[in-house]
């Protein structure tokens, strides 16, 4: 089903979309996903699969394409045994297929360069507006820590939730998590200074016992028009 739009004379200026939200599996896979709470415990992850949703992952948004994020991905029992005391002793950490650290990097715009170089190469962007994107990512971020590991916690985010949807779409469960010893983590898997671990996702096949998506508040009790 496709939506009926109404355009104004001078589409342009003016479009609108009426009619009710069609149904596709993107919808579908968000719209059914819920955080999983039991996985089955026998089930394993191909590296293949893994980096094919790390992949992704990386295809979120991030400021001036900076993509400062790193994944670690713990499937090995002897990971999986250093992990789990320090996440709360949570079962998931051992029973899912894989826990993703997801890591952000403190915003740095000196990157900036470097990032965009194969957008240049590609033909995206002209060279010469690079300089033009490092300028106010200077501006934005440079002696401002708060501001850039506001940034590592974004761009972590924004590739996590990627992350969950296409775990979804591919019919396996995963969890956010945020019950964890960030130092300890920091340390036993050693993360760099500029380095936050800003979550735990487990993901992996599910088992019997998880609970559907749970009801949200309604959109007119969050939603305000300007």
């Amino acid at each position: 089903m496709n939506y009926t739009a109404t355009i104004a004379a001078d589409p342009e200026t003016s479009r609108s979309l009426a009619g009710p939200l069609p149904t596709n599996a993107v919808l579908e896979a968000i719209l059914s996903r819920s955080a999983a709470k039991y996985y089955d415990s026998t089930a394993t992850l191909s590296d293949d699969h893994i980096r094919d949703l790390v992949r992704i992952g990386t295809s979120a948004p991030t400021s001036f394409h900076l993509q400062n994020w790193r994944f670690i991905a713990v499937r090995s029992p002897q990971a999986k045994a250093r992990l789990r005391p320090i996440a709360w002793n949570q079962p998931a950490i051992t029973e899912a297929a894989v826990t993703f650290i997801i890591i952000g990097q403190l915003a740095d715009a000196s990157t900036v360069p470097e990032r965009l170089a194969p957008v240049v190469e590609a033909g995206i962007m002209p060279a010469h507006m690079v300089p033009e994107w490092e300028g106010p990512a200077r501006g934005l971020y440079d002696n401002q820590p708060q501001r850039q590991r506001d940034e590592a916690v974004r761009s972590a985010t924004f590739g996590a939730a990627a992350i969950i949807y296409a775990a979804r779409s591919l019919g396996l469960g995963s969890t956010p998590m945020i019950g964890f010893d960030a130092e300890a983590v920091h340390k036993e898997f050693g993360l760099a200074e500029d380095e936050v671990p800003v979550m735990l996702l487990t993901v992996g096949p599910e088992r019997p016992g998880n609970w559907p998506q749970k009801p949200r508040l309604p959109v007119a009790d969050v939603l305000h028009f300007a």
